[in-house]
């Protein structure tokens, strides 16, 4: 039976009758279990702050927990982009400006991505030691060849000594803070990593994992492999599991952890252009009903609140430039036409937004949308690894200086 025809199999899962339970990563509950994904140029702080609205059911936490401080993730926890480590401590300005956060927001999670221990443990100190956050998760999953023909990303748990210095070194320099690792099922079919992965993990005191089920020689193609979830929580018993792929409504979450066993989700692609999913996720998960989708005008009121908090956060010059590439996703299914679209990509002001989105009739939202794929659909391909990696999986040497130079995400 593939994955695929499981799921389809498993659909009449009462969701009612699914209450997930609230998890601990480390100090940190996360209730219900749901993580927002890292992602480059789109968990910003204005989006975070969106899509925390949503999962805390249209209103703010009002928690005024400092970071550092035992603390609750109410409606999920929302996870900043990802930031290079040895660039944090060289005090390059984007890094440092993408490392904020909201004056509101607790907890304050973000994602580190290096490949030398030292530099990963000095950016951990750095980030604890000045009060910034209260959870630093490891990138292990990305698959684009910038990072992994250095080594980095989902090519980085091939080498499993270097691995474990890196997961010590932050785990030692954290205090306390919960340290999380997020990664693939391997590098391809041939060269499978994650069960070694996660023992790491458990080994040297790592709070949680989550498991991207897909390989990086897939990248975003295909179904990802939700077996490979159940099969590394069958594996990995003393830490919480989540999983992560094709969490695109609140079913696929409820029947993800009803297959795989797993502790929560974590949802990246699923909720670009939707940051209501939160909510969906919320009220599925905690057995409540879930409210209908929002119209296409409700939809255009979510777009001038999220273009909102970006002027807010940048300026609206570079705000509405940022907000740009959100507008197809929030449109996606929608029979706006492809001139409206192209006008929404060109604008160059809060009031082009606000005038376009006048000249809309009112529509529900489409059926099929909430599947339609947004964001990266590339692969599968070969994966780029630097020269002898594969043959040389023993060596804890930290790879070229290139692999920890990177200014600009993954």
């Amino acid at each position: 039976m593939t994955v695929t025809e499981s799921r389809r199999e498993d659909t009449s899962t009462d969701s009612a009758a699914t209450v997930a339970p609230a998890v601990e990563i480390g100090r940190i509950t996360v209730s219900p279990p749901v993580v927002l994904a890292p992602m480059a140029g789109v968990t910003t702080a204005p989006y975070r702050t969106l899509c925390r609205r949503f999962g805390n059911e249209m209103a703010f936490d009002d928690s005024t927990t400092a970071p550092g401080d035992a603390t609750t993730a109410s409606g999920g926890l929302y996870v900043n982009q990802m930031i290079t480590a040895r660039a944090l401590i060289e005090g390059h300005r984007k890094m440092l400006q993408t490392a904020e956060f909201a004056d509101d927001e607790s907890p304050r999670s973000i994602q580190l991505y290096g490949t030398n221990p030292y530099w990963i443990g000095e950016a951990v100190k750095k980030l604890v030691g000045e009060g910034r956050v209260d959870h630093i998760d490891m990138n292990l999953g990305c698959p684009v060849p910038k990072v992994t023909r250095h080594g980095g990303g989902s090519a980085l748990p091939w080498h499993h000594n270097l691995l474990r210095d890196i997961a010590r070194a932050m785990v030692t320099n954290a205090e306390g803070i919960p340290v999380t690792l997020k990664f693939r099922i391997g590098i391809d079919d041939d060269h499978v990593t994650m069960l070694d992965t996660g023992r790491i993990a458990e080994d040297e005191g790592v709070a949680a994992i989550a498991l991207h089920a897909r390989t990086a020689e897939q990248a975003y193609s295909g179904n990802a492999r939700w077996d490979a979830i159940g099969e590394l929580k069958a594996a990995v018993t003393s830490i919480p599991v989540f999983g992560n792929g094709d969490i695109w409504e609140a079913s696929d979450a409820i029947e993800m952890m009803h297959q795989t066993g797993c502790d929560g989700v974590v949802v990246g692609r699923g909720c670009l252009g939707r940051p209501w999913l939160f909510r969906e996720l919320t009220q599925g998960l905690t057995g409540r009903p879930i409210d209908e989708a929002p119209s296409l005008h409700e939809v255009g009121a979510i777009m001038i609140e999220h273009l909102d908090l970006l002027i807010g956060w940048l300026g609206e010059d570079r705000g509405v430039r940022d907000f740009r590439k959100h507008t197809g996703w929030y449109l996606k299914g929608f029979a706006v036409g492809p001139s409206f679209r192209q006008t929404m990509h060109q604008m160059s002001t809060r009031q082009d937004l606000v005038d376009g989105l006048a000249t809309l009739p009112d529509e529900a939202f489409p059926p099929d949308a909430a599947r339609m794929t947004r964001g990266h659909s590339h692969g599968p391909k070969r994966v780029i690894l630097p020269h002898g990696w594969l043959e040389s999986r023993d060596d804890p040497t930290p790879p070229d200086a290139g692999a920890d130079s990177f200014t600009s995400g993954g």
